[in-house]
C-alpha cells in the first residue's frame, strides 16, 4: 500500500538532539535552568517582546495570564465560537464565563464586530485566537479594547511567525500564548510560552508560575500567593532552543507548502485556503481548505476520501458549544456552518510533492465529483 501521509510531524535534527543531550548530561543541580532562561531569551528576541516565560503548554500560560488579569467568578470572556478547547476550559477554571461570539468567514478568526456586540458591564478580556496562522484584525481589537478599557488576550497558539509587516503575532496583546506541542511548526514536545510587554503582569505570572514565591524572595521555601507550576523543564527547553534557532527555516518551509497547495488549488471553483491580507505574513501553521456551499461536499466527503487514499484526515475545528461541557449556541452561524465542509491539510516539513499532490488530487476528486 501507498505509505501514509501523516497531517503534521515536526522536524528534529541533529542540533535538537546534541542540545537535549547536553541538558540531560550536564542540566542539573546549578545548571537546571540554564537552558530554559536562554530558550526565553532566544523567543523575546525573535518575537519582539520585552518578557518571555516558558511554560508547560500553552494552557498552562493562558491561565496563569488571566488569573495574573484577576479574571474570576462572575466575569465573562469574550472568544471565537471556532476555538480549541483549552481556551474556553481555562476561562471555566477560573470560575469566569466563555461567551462565544461568530467568526469572520474569511479570517475564520473572531469577528470584532461580534465580539463588541457582546460586551456587557460583566466582561474582563476579549481573546484573539488567531486559527490556523491567520490573523486576527487586531487594529480593530486593539481599538475596541481601548474604548471599553478592556485587555486583548492573543492565543498565538498556532500562529508562530505570522506578523503585520515587521511585527510579530502574539506581541501586540496585553499578552499573548504560544504552544509548542508536537504538532506545531516548533516543537519542545509538549511546552509553552507566556509574553507580555507590561513589567507588572510579567512578574505577577514569575510569582504563579513558581508556587507563589516572589521573584528575588530571600525568605527560602515561602510563598506569598497560592500558585501554580506550569514550569517547562530544562531537556524540553534545550529542544527549544535548537527549534528558535532554526524558526526561519522551519517557517518558511511551512509557506513553501501552502504555496504549493495554492498552486495546485487557488484556480479550482469554490475553494478557499487560509487567507493572507496584503501587508502580513500567514505563518501557513495549518493550510486549510474551506469549499463553497455549492459544491455540496461535506466534510464526511473529505474524509472518507482521505481515508481511501491512506491520508490522515484532520477536521476543521467544531464550534466549541456542540461540545458537552458547553450550553449549544446555534446563532453564531459561520462557526457552526464552516466546519461541515472544510478540512485542514496535511504539512510537514519533509512532505514530498508527490505527498501533496495526493492530498490534492483528494480535494479535487470531491469537488469534482
Amino acid at each position: 500500500m501507498t505509505h501514509r501521509v501523516l497531517y503534521t510531524k515536526p522536524s528534529i535534527t541533529e542540533r535538537e538532539v546534541a542540545y537535549a543531550t547536553d541538558a540531560a548530561q550536564n542540566g542539573w543541580g546549578a545548571k537546571c535552568y540554564d537552558y530554559i532562561y536562554k530558550f526565553e531569551d532566544l523567543f523575546k528576541a525573535y518575537l519582539g517582546t520585552e518578557f518571555a516565560i516558558a511554560t508547560s503548554s500553552c494552557t498552562g500560560a493562558l491561565h496563569m495570564g488571566m488569573h495574573a488579569l484577576g479574571i474570576g467568578p462572575g466575569d465573562e470572556v469574550i472568544m471565537a465560537h471556532t476555538n480549541w478547547i483549552a481556551c474556553p476550559s481555562t476561562v471555566l477554571h477560573l470560575g469566569a464565563k466563555p461567551v462565544f461570539v461568530d467568526i469572520d468567514p474569511i479570517s475564520w478568526c473572531i469577528s470584532p464586530q461580534a465580539a463588541e456586540a457582546a460586551i456587557t458591564p460583566r466582561t474582563k478580556a476579549i481573546v484573539a485566537t488567531h486559527l490556523y496562522g491567520n490573523l486576527c484584525d487586531m487594529d480593530v481589537l486593539l481599538e475596541i479594547g481601548a474604548r471599553h478599557n478592556l485587555p486583548i488576550i492573543e492565543d498565538a497558539a498556532e500562529a508562530l511567525g505570522s506578523a503585520w509587516g515587521d511585527v510579530r503575532c502574539g506581541s501586540r496583546g496585553a499578552f499573548g500564548t504560544f504552544s509548542f506541542h508536537g504538532t506545531k511548526t516548533m516543537t519542545t514536545g509538549e511546552g509553552g510560552m507566556f509574553v507580555t510587554n507590561d513589567p507588572e503582569l510579567n512578574h505577577k505570572v514569575l510569582t504563579l508560575n513558581n508556587h507563589g514565591r516572589v521573584p528575588g524572595e530571600t525568605h527560602q521555601f515561602w510563598s506569598q500567593v497560592a500558585g501554580f507550576k506550569y514550569k517547562i523543564s530544562n531537556i524540553q527547553a534545550a529542544i527549544g532552543c535548537a527549534q528558535v534557532e532554526r524558526l526561519d527555516e522551519l517557517v518558511g518551509r511551512k509557506q513553501e507548502i501552502m504555496r504549493m497547495y495554492r498552486d495546485r488549488l487557488g484556480a479550482a471553483d469554490g475553494v478557499n485556503l487560509n487567507p493572507e491580507a496584503p501587508g502580513t505574513t500567514n505563518s501557513a501553521w495549518m493550510p486549510s481548505v474551506v469549499l463553497a456551499p455549492e459544491l455540496g461536499v461535506t466534510r464526511q466527503h473529505l474524509l472518507d476520501a482521505f481515508a481511501a487514499a491512506n491520508i490522515d484526515g484532520r477536521v476543521f475545528f467544531h464550534p466549541v458549544s456542540s461540545m458537552p461541557p458547553f450550553e449549544d449556541q446555534r446563532q453564531n452561524t459561520v462557526a457552526w456552518d464552516i466546519p461541515n465542509r472544510a478540512i485542514n491539510l496535511n504539512s510537514y516539513h519533509d512532505m514530498t510533492e508527490e505527498d501533496i499532490d495526493r492530498v490534492v488530487s483528494c480535494v479535487l476528486s470531491c469537488v469534482r465529483r
